[in-house]
């Protein structure tokens, strides 16, 4: 497994960064960025272009562990299909890259690529702007039938007619078990004196906002305004007091590891990972609840290859090649029913994460997790400063 935090890669500005990219594609005389849905498709050239071009995140996929520029399970999907797929890891920060493709969006232009991977809160910025395709869900029949039935309804695109998860995680509570000496169950434990100057809390609005809110109460499928002030306000007094040690990164990974930090807002593939090295290390879904997020699989307006982007989406849901996949990323994976594949596995360790609630989340975790409607246009502005202001960014 790589060192570096996947997940922390995801930690665009999520604030000024989406507005200011949008700015710049949406200046003076230049059309409504809205694109209507009769303008995203273009011509499909998948039937006699057998090609693909598919846009990830690093460490995002599974590699051989013998030669790292090898990929078993796209690899496969090449010599099943016939189709050549060029994967390129030209993802690392979502504003970026939506600055990148967004002129081309704007502008009623291809961005040369076929298929792409945001995390949830910029898909819904694209969704919103009508600058990705609506998929043929008659051409996947793995997708209807393996989709995780809590990830199937997000806020910003009831029934996943536009994205598709790619992976998915849990924003929950890591903490040293060990050098704590108790249990951490609620949110609101990371507020005891006990750890006064050894919390650290992600600096990422969209990261960190959901948690803390379920920490006081909040169904946040439909959180408010007023919910998100009482809540920034309880973190100003912790920042206040001297409480808060700072907001991270993928940074916290290294302060849990060295006993600097007893406590961290986290998330559940990093601690898989931390967990190989120091079993000291434990990750909790509060009782009052944690955020479920994905990252999903999107395919641009104008894409060359529209079909056969349908096509390889659907492949990863096999349950077979979702199971190859989650063993390699460590994240949960959005395909339950890879859980009996790598369960029949003959390798013990193989098996084990079959039974790895932060892959797979049990029932009684299930009931705890939640997706958080996403913050409109208008809200990320406001709150975004307020946020910023709090983090110190």
């Amino acid at each position: 497994m790589a060192d570096l935090s996947r997940r922390a890669l995801l930690r665009g500005a999520g604030a000024t960064g989406v507005t200011g990219a949008l700015a710049a594609v949406t200046g003076c005389g230049v059309p409504p960025a809205y694109v209507r849905a009769a303008d995203r498709a273009g011509p499909d050239r998948s039937a006699r272009d057998p090609r693909l071009t598919f846009a990830n995140w690093p460490l995002y996929i599974d590699v051989d562990d013998h030669d790292k520029q090898r990929r078993p399970t796209l690899e496969a999907f090449e010599r099943r299909s016939g189709i050549s797929v060029t994967y390129t890891e030209e993802i690392n920060d979502n504003d970026e890259f939506f600055g990148k493709i967004g002129p081309a969006l704007m502008n009623h232009q291809s961005t040369g690529r076929d298929l792409i991977v945001m995390s949830d809160w910029m898909c819904a910025r694209l969704v919103r702007l009508g600058w990705v395709q609506e998929m043929d869900r008659a051409a996947q029949p793995h997708v209807a039938r393996y989709l995780d039935p809590q990830l199937r309804t997000p806020h910003f695109d009831p029934g996943r007619g536009h994205s598709v998860p790619w992976q998915s995680g849990i924003t929950g509570i890591a903490y040293n078990r060990r050098k704590l000496g108790r249990e951490i169950k609620h949110t609101s434990d990371l507020w005891q004196d006990a750890l006064r100057g050894r919390v650290t809390l992600l600096s990422g609005l969209d990261e960190s906002f959901a948690m803390l809110m379920q920490g006081d109460g909040v169904d946040i499928t439909r959180w408010t305004a007023e919910d998100f002030h009482r809540m920034t306000d309880r973190i100003r007094r912790l920042v206040s007091r001297g409480h808060i040690r700072r907001f991270t990164g993928n940074d916290y990974i290294k302060d849990l590891d060295s006993g600097d930090v007893l406590a961290a807002q986290a998330y559940s593939g990093d601690v898989i990972q931390l967990q190989a090295d120091n079993p000291d290390i434990e990750f909790v879904v509060p009782q009052e609840g944690a955020e479920l997020w994905a990252e999903s699989l999107l395919i641009p307006n104008l894409a060359a290859h529209k079909r056969t982007a349908e096509r390889l989406i659907d492949y990863y849901y096999e349950p077979a090649v979702a199971a190859e996949l989650a063993a390699w990323v460590n994240y949960v994976c959005p395909v339950p029913a890879a859980r009996e594949v790598l369960a029949s596995s003959r390798d013990k360790e193989r098996a084990a994460l079959a039974e790895d609630p932060l892959i797979f989340p049990d029932d009684a975790m299930r009931k705890r997790l939640a997706i958080a409607r996403d913050i409109t246009s208008t809200e990320r502005t406001e709150f975004a400063k307020e946020w910023n202001g709090i983090v110190g960014l």
